[in-house]
């Protein structure tokens, strides 16, 4: 094992380093904060770890499958929006919080390093879980990354071109059946998204028909979108069904083969096509910690620190943090915390190096939104509830206006614009052209999770 070129370097006497680990919303904007607080000091360092060398922008990943915004449009790279933090692209492979290392290693080559730190920051967000449901792993879509909804757009693409050249008309309705798996926001989102898409993109196939094509929407509770009370969760399901979305409630996934999804009721559907949004849990490499941990998260008090470990914190959805409204309970992981997570965890950081008093994380939801599909949405903001076009434009006007980067909010603007006039876009991008999940994407199973929701403010 040798030492990470530069990081290796001891740091001057008096120098801090800031370790932070993920480079989604929750780490890119604590250390867009840590910045603010810092102004590039001289005697702080602020390292963000990331799998990737850009910020997603999660919320508008069900965007990208239904070809309404453009793959690149809702990411932002990690070098202009951070100009005065260094970056590391590598996989965090192991956390010594007794030496205060980690370890970590680029995709390309073949040795691990080992970096030091003053303050660790634990932001590693969530993967999906299959929760052991047999075939899943290997066969379904899923959508969390952005390679993941590159694949759902491909795929999508891939049925209609099949299909417009099959002759069998059984095999022809199993191409077009899409199943997604999960009733929350990423799961009404998405099927919103991918129903439109098939619809629409089936006009340029002249072998093809509306009639042929099936999106089901499998949810194992009573009523969708929950979260959002149950007048505008059955709302979200007449308005879905009212544009051909089969909605089975009470009903889960229980086994995927590739070509027939098994439910558990135990009907089955001919499909090729199975999106799983119905559950995510914390990176494995979490596990390992030696902290107090519950259901695979970091246990945080209420400054987000780790207890036991000084210097070390814990935002997003890879940790538990008190919520001092419900003794004995934790707050949600959800988009709108991790944000607000950041300005408090990136204070307290800053605070605990000048030897200033912390300050607790306090925090109310200010609303959930939801689209699901064109020019149609669900909303609760401070209380209010809106439905319609009217919600959908909330949602658009609200989320842009949260993209990172003024060039970012301009392509998606535009992107939406051109949507308005034209017709879907349907090609597809080879590199990526693999419905089926990357060894490295693949990830081991949890029996416990904690759902990741699209909310109003970015996601970790």
């Amino acid at each position: 094992m040798v030492s990470a070129p530069g990081l290796d370097v001891p740091l001057a006497a008096g120098r801090k380093r800031i370790l932070i680990l993920g480079g989604g919303f929750a780490g890119a904007y604590t250390a867009l904060r840590l910045e603010k607080q810092f102004g590039g000091a001289p005697d702080i360092e602020v390292v963000v770890v990331s799998k990737e060398n850009f910020v997603l922008f999660t919320p508008m990943l069900h965007e990208v499958a239904g070809s309404d915004v453009g793959v690149t449009d809702i990411v932002q790279p990690l070098r202009k929006m951070l100009r005065h933090t260094r970056i590391a692209i590598a996989n965090v492979e192991a956390i010594d919080l007794a030496t205060k290392q980690v370890r970590i290693r680029h995709s390309e080559l073949p040795e691990a390093y080992e970096v030091a730190y003053d303050h660790l920051l634990l932001a590693l967000g969530a993967v999906t879980n299959f929760y052991h449901t047999p075939g899943l792993e290997e066969h379904a879509f899923t959508m969390k990354t952005l390679g993941d909804a590159i694949r759902v757009r491909n795929g999508i693409i891939d049925a209609l071109e099949l299909a417009d050249n099959q002759s069998n008309e059984t095999r022809r309705r199993t191409t077009l059946t899409a199943v997604v798996a999960g009733g929350g926001f990423a799961g009404a989102e998405t099927v919103g998204a991918i129903n439109d898409f098939l619809r629409e993109g089936l006009q340029l196939y002249p072998h093809l028909t509306e009639d042929m094509v099936r999106v089901v929407l499998v949810h194992p509770g009573a009523v969708i979108l929950l979260e959002l009370g149950e007048e505008l969760g059955r709302y979200a399901q007449k308005k879905l069904s009212d544009r051909g979305v089969e909605i089975l409630l009470n009903t889960k996934v229980s086994s995927f083969d590739g070509e027939t999804v098994s439910l558990s009721d135990g009907t089955t559907i001919s499909s090729r096509m199975l999106i799983w949004t119905a559950g995510t849990t914390p990176a494995p490499v979490i596990s390992n910690l030696p902290c107090a941990l519950q259901r695979g998260r970091v246990v945080a008090n209420e400054y987000l620190q780790v207890p036991g470990f000084p210097g070390v914190w814990a935002l997003g959805d890879c940790a538990l943090v008190p919520d001092p409204s419900q003794p004995g309970k934790f707050y949600p992981p959800t988009a709108q915390h991790a944000s607000h997570q950041a300005d408090v965890l990136a204070q307290n950081v800053a605070a605990s190096l000048r030897g200033e008093a912390l300050r607790p994380f306090k925090f109310k939801i200010l609303g959930l939104l939801a689209s699901i599909g064109r020019r149609c949405g669900v909303a609760e903001i401070l209380g209010m509830r809106f439905s319609g076009i009217i919600a959908w434009w909330l949602w658009r006007g609200i989320y842009l206006s949260m993209l990172p980067g003024f060039p970012t909010k301009v392509r998606v603007a535009l992107d939406w614009t051109l949507d308005l006039f034209f017709s879907k876009n349907i090609v597809q991008l080879p590199t990526l052209h693999s419905p089926t999940l990357s060894a490295t994407e693949k990830t081991s199973t949890a029996t416990s999770s904690s759902a990741s929701q699209a909310k109003v403010s970015p996601g970790s």
